[in-house]
């Protein structure tokens, strides 16, 4: 996924696992608004569209001025209402202090210090993970279908959903249109990217009939249940219920949707995600974006602890576990999972989460 990659997301800062598992959230049935941007932006023959300054927190922005004049030239947007929608766009100042504060600074330590321990606790707890078993109760036969449809198991499905928004509890309540707008008009670092962002959140509120003031996610612009950027949402989203509309805040096509992603980023059905190694290998670099010949890692001193398949290469996952490290054999799926943040953390946390609900589904029957 085009996607904001960070090693933790927002909601680990500012949420805590209950002990307790909560009540699935239920779909909600967004009330229709009339869309501020039309399908029908051309202007008429022989028309003149206003030329008002923009009003608003982006007023005199240049760079605001110019994505309105690109959104007008390359997608027919109505110069007028685009200025209208923009002039109730808010800059969000706090936006840019947290983008500020969670942009890479990573220096390696010196030693093993427990930084996965850490990471991981935070998702799997038993709370969360009861709260897991709730979501898959209440979502089996979709999470099936998703399957058999895309060939991507619901454990990992289940694992993406409850890292990114605790399965739907925390979603964000930020103004889309407002985060990516403070980013792509006053964050020179990211502008360009977000900007793009902007554009398709746009083309998707024009062609799906939504209004772009009322839809709320992530501080970067992320939407619904999987915590989708409007990118991903243009090439991934599907309509998964069949209702006739992509809705992501909705966990059918939530579900779906993360489903697709992963099928187009090539998941191999049946295939494992990662093999445990015995062994150290602290003279070799490692990281998802490895690639090793499995020759070259039994030379370090590494020995696979169950079947690598038919896999003649591998990457070299180390993960920190406090006083020592535990290195693993990262697979293609493996590295499927980092398309969607490339984070080695973030991957094995899906994973092992979406095994845990699993493994306490099988166990409370």
């Amino acid at each position: 996924m085009r996607r904001v990659a960070y090693a933790l997301p927002l909601f680990v800062l500012i949420s805590a696992c209950s002990s307790k598992p909560t009540p699935v959230p239920q779909p909600v049935q967004k009330p229709k608004q009339p869309a501020l941007i039309t399908p029908t932006a051309r202007p008429a023959f022989d028309s003149v569209q206003p030329i008002t300054p923009l009003r608003g927190d982006f007023a005199g922005n240049l760079s605001a001025q110019r994505f309105i004049d690109r959104m007008v030239s390359q997608h027919d947007f109505n110069r007028q209402h685009l200025q209208d929608l923009l002039a109730q766009t808010r800059e969000l100042d706090w936006v840019i202090r947290l983008m500020d504060r969670q942009a890479p600074t990573y220096t390696p330590p010196s030693g093993p210090n427990g930084a996965w321990l850490r990471y991981r606790k935070k998702f799997i707890t038993p709370g969360n993970v009861r709260n897991g078993v709730l979501f898959w109760d209440q979502y089996e036969a979709d999470l099936e279908r998703a399957f058999h449809t895309y060939g991507v198991p619901p454990e990992i499905i289940v694992g993406i959903i409850g890292v990114e928004t605790r399965w739907g509890r925390v979603m964000g309540n930020t103004r889309i249109i407002d985060a990516l707008a403070t980013l792509a008009f006053s964050y020179p670092r990211r502008a360009e990217f977000f900007s793009g962002e902007l554009e398709q959140f746009l083309l998707q509120a024009r062609k799906e009939g939504e209004d772009p003031l009322s839809m709320r996610g992530s501080y970067a612009g992320a939407m619904g249940y999987g915590q989708f950027m409007p990118s991903s949402f243009t090439q991934y989203a599907v309509d998964f219920d069949g209702d006739g509309q992509r809705d992501l805040w909705n966990p059918r096509d939530a579900i779906g949707s993360v489903a697709n992603y992963f099928k187009q980023h090539g998941w191999i059905t049946g295939d494992t995600v990662a093999v445990r190694a015995t062994g150290q290998a602290r003279s070799l670099e490692n990281g998802f974006e490895t690639r090793y010949p499995i020759s070259v890692l039994t030379a370090a001193g590494l020995r696979p602890q169950s079947s690598l398949g038919n896999h003649q290469s591998a990457s070299l996952l180390r993960l920190d576990m406090g006083n020592t490290y535990q290195y693993w054999y990262g697979l293609p799926n493996f590295y499927v999972i980092t398309r969607y943040n490339h984070s080695t953390h973030y991957a094995m946390a899906v994973w092992e989460l979406g095994k845990a609900v699993d493994s306490q589904r099988h166990g409370s029957r």
